[in-house]
């Protein structure tokens, strides 16, 4: 007698054939006052997407960094959370430098470029130590970051990322984040750039057998 799947076995099987991208479209950060976060993240240069208010007090706004494919919200009645609780999101810059020089041109208070003296200083605070400034002395990627804030505190990191490298040659593009997850590993425990690129190539290969 045969059965017919439910809906909840046809998913584990789409997921573990690799069959179903999920991807990640927007970050809700909370804030107190949402009009002046729209002043603020209008001035860093974002693309304001959407901007809508509904009878029920509830209201969205969506900003996109220059180049991002995920977007940020925020509003009311979008969250539990407490404003300024956001810390850690990722900004990626090819140059860093330059990155830094336009939020500051922007009237934005950014911190000075600097590397990690120990593994995870760049999500502490910078009174907590452990950062070096400026840039990896070898300005490999993601080892160089800058952070600021929002008004309301929550914190933003700009990370390095000069070029994909040899993660290009050894995976497809839509395994990127399988590739850097392993490089940055691997990083962390005080691997060198390029010996961490040679982990994160087998960790591909041995991803694909």
């Amino acid at each position: 007698m045969s059965s017919i799947p439910t809906t909840n076995e046809h998913a584990v099987r789409a997921a573990s054939g690799g069959k179903v991208d999920t991807k990640l479209e927007v970050v809700v950060i909370p804030v107190s006052d949402v009009d002046r976060a729209k002043r603020f993240y209008g001035s860093l240069g974002w693309r304001l997407d959407a901007d809508f208010a509904f009878d029920n007090g509830f209201r969205v706004i969506q900003f996109t960094p220059p180049g991002s494919w995920c977007s940020v919200q925020f509003g009311t009645k979008m969250t539990s959370a407490a404003p300024g609780t956001a810390q850690g999101p990722y900004l990626i810059a090819s140059d860093i430098e330059a990155a830094r020089a336009e939020l500051v041109a922007r009237g934005v208070n950014v911190s000075e470029v600097f590397h990690p003296a120990v593994p995870g200083a760049q999500f502490q605070p910078d009174s907590a130590g452990g950062r070096l400034s400026g840039p990896a002395p070898d300005h490999a990627s993601y080892r160089s970051f800058a952070t600021f804030s929002d008004p309301d505190g929550n914190g933003w990191l700009i990370q390095a990322e000069m070029h994909h490298g040899a993660y290009e040659a050894s995976a497809p593009k839509h395994h990127w984040s399988g590739w850097y997850a392993a490089y940055i590993v691997a990083r962390e425990r005080g691997r060198t750039s390029e010996e961490a690129a040679q982990d994160a190539a087998l960790h591909m290969e041995a991803a694909r057998q």
